[in-house]
């Protein structure tokens, strides 16, 4: 059976050495590169099972080595940075992160977070036996859950897959609302801890990329106090 590899991008060579000692323990394969663009040629040329991300790097930053690793790949990526604002989590995370670390950091966790993205990863992955899943369409929106792409009046919309998730969950069960922990709890496949503000960050990505500013109907309604739903 195929040992799971797991990228470590960090320029910070005690930290990455740290890292590789915990996820060794627990028989991962790890591969430590120093740069960002080191970093997107290991997931061009090898079969990366998960990325451990730094933001500040030489060569390429970690914003856009995301950014070009998500127009190919669709592997769980998890930030560790110094950077520990706010603002740089959302923007961390509305780019294409899977999660989001900051440094110092606890090794204990990181490997915990590690575990809990690669099973929600796998579980999303394995072949589902007789279940038909078929494209949701709403006046011009076309959802296709099997090509995980989305239409807006012919125009492609581009969606992370945390969003395209969010999305599909909303609009394959109109008018159903869902509260904040039910989402987190089925898209990231975890237990809800502090995901509140994770999935408002998705969702305000969301209607901006529907574009919901323009119009007076929105596609996702929120309902105050409960959650959200699909206006189809």
């Amino acid at each position: 059976m195929k040992r799971i590899s797991i990228l470590i991008a960090d320029d910070e060579e005690e930290i990455a050495n740290l890292i590789a000692i915990h996820l060794e323990k627990e028989e991962y394969h790890v591969i430590k590169v120093s740069d960002g663009q080191e970093a997107v040629s290991v997931v061009e040329t090898q079969s990366i099972d998960l990325l451990i991300l730094d933001i500040m790097m030489p060569k390429m930053d970690g914003y856009e080595v995301i950014r070009r690793i998500r127009e190919k790949h669709n592997m769980p990526i998890i930030f560790l940075s110094a950077k520990t604002s706010d603002f740089d989590k959302v923007q961390g995370l509305v780019i294409g992160a899977d999660d989001y670390m900051t440094k110092p950091f606890t090794p204990i966790e990181l490997v915990a977070r590690v575990n809990a993205q690669l099973r929600r990863f796998m579980k999303l992955n394995q072949p589902k036996k007789d279940i038909d899943k078929t494209c949701v369409e709403y006046g011009g929106l076309v959802i296709s859950p099997d090509h995980r792409t989305v239409t807006l009046y012919g125009e492609s919309i581009e969606l992370t897959p945390k969003e395209f998730d969010i999305l599909y969950l909303l609009a394959s069960h109109p008018k159903k609302v869902f509260s904040v922990e039910n989402i987190f709890q089925q898209v990231w496949g975890e237990a809800y801890f502090e995901g509140g503000n994770t999935v408002m960050v998705h969702i305000r990505t969301l209607r901006k990329k529907l574009e919901e500013d323009k119009r007076k109907d929105k596609w996702i309604k929120t309902v105050w106090g409960v959650g959200y739903t699909f206006n189809g």
